[in-house]
């Protein structure tokens, strides 16, 4: 409880920052062009919030003497890599300006475990991972400006001056370059910028700024273009909008009083907000001792039946199988570790889950995850061989299943032609009997909490099985509900447990039924929130079934199988119907699993009219409930787990 309440002060701590200091500055080039959070919501925000602080001390010094700084703080696997660049036309000044925005800015990433903004004159990134000679990335975007069309005699200037800018910033040791192509008489004069980040090798600047060119060529004839690429920034405008010579002295001393009126409006606010912490800590003191001597039990009971039980893997043994954690056999990695392939000396193949728990949430999660599946068996269940945790890092081993997860065939246009609608319904119905099973045939009840794709393994015939039961809760039958900290994936959780923390049965049937759509249709709910789709796939598909063009969401790879009378169309709408079903807002209107099951398996079974699915602002109710809860929730009886959010390839977390 006191590191819930010493993060809740200082996530306020954040915010109130944000908001003093946000009206501080003015600076043209300190205006925000793009702002992007990660999904994943920080395992640990105490430790996470402790580094983000220290990687902002070290680059504010840097920026003073420099127009970039580069921090890793913390040790694996909560180290977080920090980089900030001003572009090379800032003065100091302004760079120092412009980073003092930057870091109000990014606070209102909090949960997240990162992000990256880019301001007009600097850009920062945060992020778990080493990231520094990334170039290029999944986030890449394009801005073109809308406003005015130009003519031909621009468009040719534009591609010649970004070809200079281009050529000049590979030339250029600090990897900018600028180009102006004046038109004298005329609105044709361009202005164009490019620079790479710092911390890229010269090869993946050249990659970075090539594939800026080509992206940037599409905003054409438009006046204006930017590219926001993960390792460099490319922008023309028929604006001079370029720095011509550093300000002059009265303009620095002007400056430099609006910086140290930012300093003093922060360090005010912390010292105030401190004093708040001391008095928190003080009152909350007691439960959390308490708390924590309670899970130390717990834990240390915990691992000493799993050295007793046969589960019981030799780390050395494991160690070895996985050819002492070689790259090669490496099949993904997510927040909580890394998933390896092996071989057992007896030929048998292994799915590896190597974890590091260093910290009471994911050593929880690790016994939680052996406690819960060991006692379950189901042909639609992944199943648990063993675990070790003798070794520097606690070890699960599952059986391996060779056609990784679902969302790689799902999410994929080309490994998506492999599934069939008889594979696909196959799939969702095994999903389904699975889900029932966990709900209604286990000694307690069983809750997922974190249904998805990538949490959906698939093995040589493509069957399902559910897999990752870290986040997973047990309850008995005579509760309604269980009271629990968020944790789960942004877009797969029920509205009443994102907003609340109530944890029933129905979270998981929401979930799947955000599962059920996305196997229909191909999209990925968490993707369809762009500037084009602001809509959940929910929402979308909810649209389409009032209007009775449901078969216009239908993936396009589904189009490429011959069906006899188009059957499939008859039985994918009605999955869809059930997928509403399953998402609607009301959770008491939202069927049971094996309700749901029967809905999807027989012909004959009547399906209600749905209503419609939930319009949620997750980030807003995100920031709200995690600071009410972190401060007031102390006798939460599952305070240790955080709203995590994986982003798995090929093995969930």
């Amino acid at each position: 409880m006191m590191k819930s309440a010493h993060t809740a002060t200082i996530f306020i701590t954040l915010i109130l920052i944000s908001l003093l200091v946000s009206k501080s500055t003015g600076n043209a080039r300190s205006e925000i062009i793009q702002q992007r959070c990660d999904d994943q919501l920080e395992a640990d925000p105490s430790i996470f919030v402790q580094n983000f602080i220290r990687i902002m001390e070290i680059a504010g010094t840097q920026i003073r003497s420099s127009h970039n700084s580069t921090a890793s703080v913390g040790v694996e696997p909560n180290k977080n890599i920090g980089l900030a660049q001003c572009y090379a036309d800032l003065s100091q000044q302004d760079c120092i300006l412009c980073y003092a925005q930057i870091r109000t800015v990014f606070p209102t990433c909090f949960p997240r475990s990162g992000g990256r903004i880019y301001l007009d004159g600097c850009f920062m990134r945060i992020q778990n991972y080493s990231f520094y000679d990334e170039y290029t990335g999944p986030n890449d975007t394009t801005i073109c400006g809308n406003a005015t069309r130009k003519s031909n005699v621009f468009r040719e200037s534009t591609r010649r001056a970004v070809v200079n800018a281009v050529t000049g910033a590979l030339r250029n040791n600090d990897y900018f370059g600028r180009e102006e192509m004046l038109a004298s008489g005329s609105n044709d004069s361009v202005y164009v910028m490019a620079e790479c980040w710092k911390t890229l090798s010269p090869s993946s600047c050249r990659a970075c700024l090539e594939n800026a060119s080509a992206s940037i060529a599409k905003c054409l004839p438009w006046s204006e273009g930017r590219v926001l690429n993960t390792g460099c920034f490319v922008r023309y405008s028929d604006t001079d909008f370029l720095n011509p010579l550093p300000a002059s002295s009265s303009s620095s001393n002007k400056d430099n009083g609006r910086i140290i009126a930012i300093v003093v409006s922060v360090v005010s606010s912390v010292v105030v907000l401190t004093v708040a912490l001391m008095i928190i800590l003080y009152i909350k003191r007691r439960s959390y001792i308490m708390k924590r001597r309670r899970g130390s039990y717990d834990a240390e009971k915990m691992a000493k039946i799993l050295n007793d039980s046969s589960l019981n893997f030799k780390y050395s043994t494991v160690e070895k199988a996985t050819g002492y954690w070689d790259e090669s056999n490496k099949l993904g990695q997510g927040g909580f570790g890394t998933v390896y392939k092996g071989v057992l000396p007896d030929g048998r193949e292994i799915a590896v889950k190597r974890l590091y728990l260093n910290n009471k949430f994911r050593a929880a999660d690790f016994y939680n995850e052996v406690n819960m599946i060991s006692r379950v068996e189901h042909k639609n269940l992944v199943r648990l061989l063993g675990c070790s945790c003798s070794g520097p890092e606690s070890i699960l081993i599952y059986e391996y299943l060779p056609n990784m997860s679902l969302d790689l065939f799902v999410f994929d246009k080309i490994k998506g032609r492999e599934l069939s609608w008889e594979k696909r319904f196959e799939i969702i119905i095994g999903i389904a009997e699975g889900l029932v099973y966990l709900h209604e045939n286990t000694h307690n009840r069983i809750i997922h909490r974190d249904i998805k794709a990538s949490n959906i393994l698939l093995d040589l015939r493509l069957r399902p099985k559910i897999a990752d039961f870290g986040l997973a809760r047990s309850f008995q039958g005579d509760k309604s509900h269980i009271s629990t900290a968020i944790a789960g994936t942004l877009g797969y959780m029920a509205p009443e447990y994102l907003a609340h923390g109530q944890l029933t049965e129905k979270a998981d049937v929401y979930s799947f039924g955000v599962l059920i759509l996305e196997v229909v249709t191909g999209m990925e709910n968490n993707r369809s929130k762009t500037t084009e789709y602001t809509d959940s796939l929910p929402s979308t598909a909810w649209k389409h079934f009032k209007q009775g063009t449901v078969e216009e969401i239908f993936d396009p790879n589904l189009m490429m199988h011959t069906y006899p009378n188009n059957d499939f169309q008859k039985d994918a709408i009605k999955v869809v119907h059930v997928g509403l079903l399953c998402t609607q807002e009301a959770q008491s209107l939202r069927p049971s699993m094996s309700r749901a099951l029967k809905m999807l398996a027989k012909d004959d079974e009547p399906l209600p009219a749905p209503s419609n699915p939930p319009f949620v602002d997750e980030k807003t109710m995100e920031l709200n409930n995690i600071t009410h809860r972190l401060l007031n929730n102390g006798d939460d009886d599952d305070s240790s787990s955080v709203a995590t959010v994986s982003h798995s390839h090929f093995y969930p977390r």
